[in-house]
């Protein structure tokens, strides 16, 4: 199986460019959204958080409290080492099994950690999504109503834009209007399924 990973820093499009791709039929696992499952009520996961944080981070559903969880570990960085330390191996080995799942030519990992946690190892090839810092800021604070504050920590806690770029196999950049990103995933597209038939009758 051709595994694809993709990656960006925040607001810098991988929404869009792997909604783009998946409409082409080709399978995206997406880390954030496992990230999502393994704290899901009666996870291993969600016990350890709560183990350590405290119920304050849990609401009173016994759900993962997320904004009260993101302002303790966005103001403490040994904070974020600990739950990094729990959630990382959980989130691995969740992707592991939608990433063997999968049944497209070729499977898009999407994660804005992707380099930072390892999770490159998973695939063949790389390809980041790059926009400039300005356009960073004004997707996510519009799409998500973060704090300019808080989109900047996010940007200080993810790989410096220019190691992304070094590390990557290939490059879209995402600076302009939405058909400027299609017509460089369509490129790539092609790309990856002739790599995959490769892969496949190698």
């Amino acid at each position: 199986m051709l595994i694809i990973g993709l990656t960006g820093g925040i607001g810098s499009g991988k929404t869009l460019a792997s909604d783009y791709l998946a409409e082409k039929g080709i399978d995206v696992v997406d880390a954030d959204r496992v990230a999502r499952e393994i704290v899901e009520p009666g996870e291993p996961a969600l016990a350890a958080i709560a183990a350590h944080f405290g119920v304050e981070v849990l609401q009173a559903d016994g759900s993962l409290n997320r904004a009260a969880l993101r302002a303790r570990v966005f103001a403490d960085p040994a904070e974020r080492s600990v739950l990094e330390a729990i959630t990382h191996p959980a989130i691995r080995a969740r992707i592991l099994l939608h990433l063997q799942a999968a049944t497209s030519p070729y499977v898009l990992l999407v994660s804005p950690l992707l380099f930072e946690t390892g999770q490159a190892d998973f695939c063949q090839r790389t390809v980041v999504i790059d926009a400039d810092e300005s356009a960073q800021k004004a997707r996510a604070s519009s799409r998500d109503g973060v704090s300019e504050t808080q989109i900047a920590s996010i940007i200080a806690a993810q790989m410096p834009r220019s190691e992304r770029l070094r590390r990557s196999d290939d490059i879209v950049v995402n600076h302009g209007a939405p058909d400027d990103l299609y017509l460089q995933l369509d490129d790539l597209h092609q790309k990856y399924l002739e790599l995959a038939a490769e892969l496949n009758h190698g």
